[in-house]
């Protein structure tokens, strides 16, 4: 199923949510201008290596510094392909812009990076001993997921279903869209820990995480007063 877009249109220019997005793109072109060794160095300094923080010997000897916590920000804004980014992107501007407005910009800012922040951590925890960099906005932008949930349940979700390379346009209860990617997450996830690290190239369990922090952070970031006009009534809501 491949999201097209949702039903409800933002009230406010989300600029944060295009701000986020033009990093995302930017430091990707970043990368794909760099030279191979310099690219890997890039990666491995930038990205969140978990042995960097578990196993100091390592660290020494790669000489990545295991009081450098940088990489759980960083790490947010790299990406490992065009179709990482694209598929990361595309997601971030399907639900940020409707959960910027629910939350304010500069509050949408900081809980967008604290999910991604959680999301790392998490996928550390899962992963200690792990000396591949891990990379993307994917734990961010599930807790973003996960904030619409709650707000815009009911929202819909124009879908694309490819039956037979035949395309079908369904519109999909958001609670049913995202309800349905997280438990495929999780299967993934607890799966994902019967095989060694390496043989997986996904960070499940940094989507779990971030999907959870979105869930937990929520209550502490929505607006107490917001108001959505509709062509023939007014709704307020107070929180």
């Amino acid at each position: 199923m491949i999201p097209i877009k949702d039903t409800i249109p933002h009230r406010e220019s989300p600029f944060v949510n295009y701000i986020l997005i033009f990093i995302n793109v930017f430091v990707f072109v970043i990368e794909t201008m760099l030279p191979e060794p310099y690219l890997n160095w890039f990666v491995h300094k930038y990205g969140l290596v978990p042995a960097r923080y578990t196993n100091h010997v390592w660290s020494m000897l790669t000489g990545l510094s295991s009081w450098d916590f940088s990489p759980f920000l960083t790490n947010m804004f790299l990406h490992g392909s065009w179709i990482h980014l694209i598929s990361n992107i595309w997601a971030l501007w399907i639900f940020g812009d409707n959960v910027e407005d629910r939350l304010g910009h500069f509050r949408y800012l900081v809980f967008y990076l604290l999910c991604g922040i959680f999301a790392n951590i998490t996928h550390m925890l899962t992963n200690l001993n792990s000396t591949i960099p891990v990379v993307g906005a994917s734990g961010a932008i599930s807790g973003v997921m996960a904030a619409y949930l709650i707000l815009f349940p009911f929202s819909r979700i124009i879908t694309l279903v490819p039956v037979f390379f035949i395309p079908f346009f369904f519109e999909i209860p958001a609670f049913f869209y995202i309800g349905a990617w997280f438990v495929s997450q999780l299967f993934s996830g607890f799966l994902a820990l019967l095989v060694p690290s390496e043989w997986c190239s996904i960070a499940w369990w940094a989507h779990i995480g971030g999907f959870v922090a979105g869930l937990v952070l929520l209550p502490l970031f929505k607006k107490r007063y917001y108001r959505t006009f509709y062509p023939d009534e007014i709704y307020f809501y107070f929180h």
